[in-house]
């Protein structure tokens, strides 16, 4: 048994390289299954986000490199391009990775709560392909309870912080007054969710929502007071749309560099503020070239929120030692699972021997025989045959110098040294 956590994140690796590693939804199951197919995984779950790519696998034997190698095949990525940003974390470092990824202490905005709901789709996807089995699903739900501690018993998660947080904060920045702006959003995931939600508390009340589906749109407009449109409505929106922010799953660009020129023309040079927060990237690069246009992604955003972290860094120390605890609480309980199957095996064994000497006696009783003199032959027979096969052993390995294993012997059947016969025989 082994654990495998390998990946890349916004620490490792770049926008350009984050978004050709990504997997779409519709990607997961065919390739969750094609993982194991492929490779030594017994049991695999893939976490895709716009800051990381991660792969959460059991195996019999550690092989890393195979994974890396059909992360790379399956992609169409170069093996040494992807090994110059992947990390790989084994055993009891996989399990702490996973928990603090889940606690929010390894994302981009320190304590986000957006990725533990993330992890549980991940999961989630992972049951639905068949690629999840015991040992993995212990390891989700301790990780699960640890960022929940996590949550519970710090303060990592208030005055909420995240990417979506941070797009709005820098639109203050650039509009003095937001109210008085038009802001288009692009999508209707959690992520635009919660950018709504940033920008309705900032006094923005004229905000419009773009989407593949008209009702996924609408759902999310009406909290809002908001209006819905399609994607194909966008040219005619930028025209009055002083802040576009977008995060769909689209694999190509959804707004290009015509577009918004076009739209800019009309606006008589008005200044857009864009934020492009999808990983692959939804506005192409080529829109920053503009006149009259910020656009930011998700990886100018790190000087935005570094002053809204100060106030958890007090958190993160106490969130990093009960993250440590769970995940060698985990270990402890996994090693110990490992022993049921051993003890099991030696239950089995006993009670057979038990059984035969059990039935020896039987026979002897009902053949007449002293019932004090079956007892004692019960007892010496019960002990001769549970003691066999240990003696056998460790004399094989007295014999082979194997002293640490006779140590072992000592603790496994809590013998006192002291009272030990040591007479010569």
């Amino acid at each position: 048994m082994a654990f495998l956590a390998l990946g890349i994140n916004h620490k490792t690796a770049s926008v350009d390289v984050r978004e050709r590693v990504a997997f779409t939804p519709e990607q997961l199951v065919e390739a969750l299954q094609q993982l194991c197919r492929l490779t030594s995984s017994r049991e695999a779950a893939i976490l895709s986000t716009c800051n990381r790519s991660e792969l959460y696998i059991e195996q019999d034997q550690l092989a890393a490199d195979a994974v890396l190698a059909w992360l790379a095949d399956y992609h169409r990525l170069s093996l040494d391009e992807l090994r110059a940003s992947a990390y790989i974390h084994e055993d009891d470092a996989a399990v702490r990775h996973m928990m603090r990824v889940a606690s929010g202490l390894d994302s981009l905005v320190l304590g986000e709560p957006q990725i533990l709901g993330q992890m549980k789709s991940a999961y989630a996807v992972a049951r639905e392909a068949g690629t999840v089995g015991p040992l993995l699903g212990r390891l989700f739900q301790a990780t699960f309870s640890a960022a929940k501690q996590v949550r519970t018993d710090t303060a990592i998660g208030e005055n909420p912080v995240s990417v979506a947080f941070a797009a709005v904060s820098l639109a203050k920045q650039i509009f003095s007054d937001l109210g008085r702006s038009q802001a288009l959003l692009i999508g209707a995931g959690e992520t635009i969710t919660l950018v709504a939600r940033h920008l309705h508390d900032q006094g923005v009340r004229r905000i419009v929502v773009a989407n593949r589906t008209l009702e996924r749109a609408s759902i999310l407009a009406e909290q809002f007071g908001a209006h819905a449109v399609l994607l194909a409505d966008i040219p005619q929106e930028l025209v009055n749309s002083d802040i576009v922010i977008s995060s769909t799953a689209s694999q190509l660009p959804i707004l290009g560099k015509g577009a918004v020129e076009s739209a800019l023309k009309q606006r008589r040079h008005k200044p857009i503020f864009m934020v492009d927060i999808a990983v692959p990237r939804d506005i192409e690069p080529q829109v920053g070239e503009l006149d009259d246009v910020y656009l930011y992604t998700v990886d100018d955003l790190h000087d935005v929120v570094a002053e809204n972290l100060k106030s958890r860094q007090g958190a993160a120390q106490a969130a990093e030692e009960l993250v440590s605890a769970g995940a060698e609480d985990f270990m402890l309980r996994l090693r110990e699972l490992a022993a049921v199957d051993v003890l099991k095996a030696y239950r089995q064994q006993s009670e057979r021997l038990r059984d035969e000497e059990l039935q020896k006696a039987q026979r002897l009783l009902a053949n007449g025989g002293n019932a004090e003199d079956v007892l004692v032959q019960l007892a010496r027979g019960l002990t001769n045959k549970l003691l066999h096969a240990p003696s056998v052993q460790l004399k094989k390995l007295s014999a082979e110098g194997r002293l640490d294993a006779l140590a072992m012997a000592q603790e496994l059947f809590a013998l006192n040294e002291g009272s030990t016969d040591k007479s010569p025989q």
